[in-house]
């Protein structure tokens, strides 16, 4: 029992209007409010810590010039997001239920693998931080065993099958290619927020969209009734990652409040890894891999510039884009950048509601 639920429970003996707060539904709203206020209570104590000890951003000088005055704003502000998001799921989740402790552990190493990265960066002076292969390596640890443990201790055949969106009978059971294909996500989707996390605001609000769909996608996934009537297949325990969803939603949006343009303060590599591994953790837990791929768009977009640019100059000696990732083209294009960022937030809401629509549309 999550640690207020048991004494919700406990208090329903004498009133029974305590018994409401076994609805997920609740508990996901609760979780979004307990995060947010976590985020903005402690978060401008967690900046002026920040500035305090000097653990300021260090700015490209490759790139676009109106990035220079952003030089030693405070970063590693995605710890408050992890706060904030660890509190408010182990206050409002069922702690009896192991997806909820799969999740929250893949968020936090994935976490802890950003910070040290960071710190070595900002605190150490390392320009390069960890080296990325060692990052790598430990990622992979991560994801691998997250894998492994849900192969192993899986319940049900749908555990292990992918769900082919808009088609109603298409479902591939994996077997064990199950987790190699857990960690590409979990890993993939971790770089990908990493590499989106460039400009003010630009991954966080994508971040808390997402995971306000995949929250969805958990209630339906995890209600017999629900998942019935819509075809989809019915994962037992998923409702319960509502409420780790509404959190990273909560705690994303309170973050926004100090990142939005012009930001007082940055996620780092502490956030931004940590907010790509739970997306892609959350989306392997519900089935729903493929739909975080169309959701994530603009994650996906960010990636793939990257990738083209370097196969580009490597193979031709040319860059396809002014610059990489790809939000930096545009506004080396001449975007100012709040237009870039609002932009992709639209592109990211389109996209999420497509992913919404293959609930019905299949």
């Amino acid at each position: 029992m999550a640690m207020l639920l048991s004494l919700f429970d406990f208090l329903g003996q004498f009133h029974s209007g305590f018994y409401v707060f076994q609805y997920i539904t609740l508990r996901g709203i609760l979780g979004v409010l307990t995060a947010l206020i976590i985020s903005l209570t402690i978060g401008p104590a967690m900046i002026r810590r920040l500035a305090d000890y000097k653990i300021g951003q260090a700015v490209r000088a490759d790139g676009p010039q109106t990035h220079l005055s952003k030089s030693g704003t405070p970063t590693m502000g995605g710890a408050l997001i992890l706060v904030a998001v660890t509190v408010s799921a182990l206050l409002w989740s069922d702690l009896t239920n192991r997806y909820v402790w799969v999740v929250i552990a893949v968020t936090l190493l994935f976490g802890l693998i950003g910070g040290v990265d960071d710190y070595r960066k900002l605190v150490l002076g390392n320009s390069k931080g960890m080296p990325a292969r060692k990052k790598y390596f430990w990622q992979s640890v991560v994801a691998l065993t997250a894998a492994l443990f849900l192969y192993l201790s899986a319940q049900s055949p749908v555990e292990t099958q992918l769900i082919v969106p808009f088609f109603k009978n298409v479902i591939i059971d994996l077997g064990a290619w199950f987790v190699p294909v857990t960690y590409l996500v979990v890993v993939g989707a971790s770089n990908a927020v990493n590499l989106t996390d460039g400009l003010d605001g630009l991954a966080i609000m994508p971040s808390v969209l997402v995971a306000g769909a995949l929250g969805i996608f958990a209630y339906v996934s995890g209600h017999a009734t629900f998942s019935a009537y819509l075809q989809i297949p019915n994962v037992s325990g998923a409702g319960e990652l509502t409420v780790f969803c509404g959190a990273l939603a909560g705690a994303g949006l309170g973050f926004l409040w100090f990142n939005a343009y012009p930001a007082q303060v940055f996620m780092g590599d502490v956030g931004a890894l940590a907010l790509g591994a739970a997306l892609g953790m959350v989306a392997v837990l519900v089935r729903q891999e493929l739909v975080l791929v169309i959701m994530g768009g603009v994650f996906v977009m960010e990636t793939v510039s990257v990738m083209l640019q370097v196969a580009s100059f490597k193979l031709t000696g040319r860059r396809i884009f002014r610059m990489a990732p790809l939000h930096h083209h545009f506004e080396l294009r001449g975007w100012p950048e709040p237009r870039v960022i609002v932009r992709f937030w639209i592109v990211t809401v389109i996209l999420v509601l497509i992913g919404l629509a293959t609930l019905k549309i299949r």
